[in-house]
């Protein structure tokens, strides 16, 4: 999935503070000054090493074991940890995915992150001749114009990335269904340990909110009605994307508070998306106004590391008895590689609150909300 230019996210971003200034506050952030460096001094993605070695090593493995690698992952993508290949390769396997755990910041009952798949189901016929697969790894730069893939002698064989091959390719990848799922399990413990408890889960006030709800009688929420991101060509060796968001606000007790919330369903550009999801909960929101930034994991983002520069960036933030929005202090804490190579930032939403409704668009401008007010009654 390739969500957004950053040069475009960063003008619409300065627009929308511009704008908020004078209704909100002063940002504690004026907006996010990113410095892009230039292409050759971005350095490789370490999980897009680890990844591209694994599959030089399936490409030449023996003749019939690839194929029947192959055979598997036309069926669907496969763990490579659990499949019955030679006692050598399998040794790698494992060695490499401890690697990928370290590169990713999970911890080592993660389990396996290692699969293979076939690149498009247009390949199957081929393969079902018989043709001999190339093996590439999924790349993490979304703007390449090349991939390069592995033949069985472990030569490169440099494929368009803007067409698909005749040949039939198959792709190691990481499974970021279950890095997306142990990593928000890792952040959402990081941040309750530094104070930052989940908005959605606290305690109910004993109090009307500053959003005018009693507690006893339930909460107001904001609810997605409808979804979509911009379609933006993404490489055909590319799979679907694992979205999740930050969004933030202040407690009652005038700290920062962070909910996780993951978008499972959202896996594709160009495509609209109904979920009829909560999104903000205001149960123990001090004002009635919350911040929310996309991100995605496409295979590189390390959880560690992330929470880490997340946390510590929003620790510095006081409750100045106005509210303060939360967006640029996120992306300030994000690394400027995540806006070229890495495509982790997908956009922001500036202070929703429980009187939004209609259309909502990200001020990346890379795609849309459609949310409506959503009462949550007490049982």
């Amino acid at each position: 999935m390739n969500p957004r230019p950053f040069r475009r996210a960063a003008v619409s971003l300065g627009i929308a503070v511009a704008t908020l200034t004078a209704a909100v506050a002063t940002p504690a952030y004026a907006r996010p000054d990113h410095v892009v460096p230039a292409p050759a001094a971005v350095a490789a993605s370490p999980v897009f090493a680890i990844v591209d070695g694994v599959a030089r090593q399936v490409a030449v493995a023996d003749r019939s074991e690839l194929g029947r690698l192959g055979v598997s992952a036309a069926n669907g993508p496969v763990d490579l940890l659990a499949t019955s290949v030679n006692g050598r390769l399998a040794g790698d396997l494992r060695a490499a995915n401890q690697r990928l755990l370290i590169a990713k910041g999970l911890p080592g009952g993660t389990g396996s992150l290692l699969r293979l798949r076939l690149a498009h189901p247009d390949m199957r016929a081929a393969l079902a001749r018989g043709e001999s697969p190339l093996v590439a790894a999924a790349p993490t730069d979304d703007s390449a114009t090349s991939v390069n893939a592995y033949d069985r002698f472990g030569r490169t064989v440099v494929l368009d990335a803007a067409r698909v091959p005749q040949r039939p390719v198959l792709v190691v990848d990481v499974d970021t269904e279950r890095a997306l799922s142990a990593g928000l399990t890792l952040m959402r413990e990081e941040l309750g340990a530094r104070g930052f408890d989940r908005a959605a889960s606290a305690r109910p006030a004993s109090r009307a909110s500053a959003a005018g709800v009693t507690a006893s009688a339930g909460y107001w929420a904001t609810k997605v009605d409808a979804v979509r991101l911009a379609d933006d060509k993404e490489p055909w060796i590319k799979g679907a994307a694992e979205i999740y968001n930050l969004v933030a606000g202040f407690g009652l007790d005038g700290k920062v508070k962070v909910d996780l919330v993951q978008m499972p369903y959202l896996d594709h550009d160009g495509t609209t998306y109904y979920p009829n999801q909560l999104l903000v909960h205001f149960s123990s929101y001090k004002y009635n106004l919350a911040d929310v930034v996309m991100m995605e994991d496409d295979g590189d983002t390390n959880y560690s590391a992330l929470v880490k520069a997340i946390a510590g960036a929003l620790l510095v933030i006081v409750d100045g008895g106005a509210y303060t929005p939360l967006v640029n202090a996120i992306l300030d804490a994000l690394p400027a590689s995540w806006y070229t190579d890495d495509p982790d930032f997908v956009d922001a939403w500036y202070t929703l609150s429980t009187a939004s409704s209609g259309r909502k668009y990200g001020a990346g401008a890379n795609g849309w909300m459609d949310v409506s007010r959503y009462w949550v009654e007490q049982l």
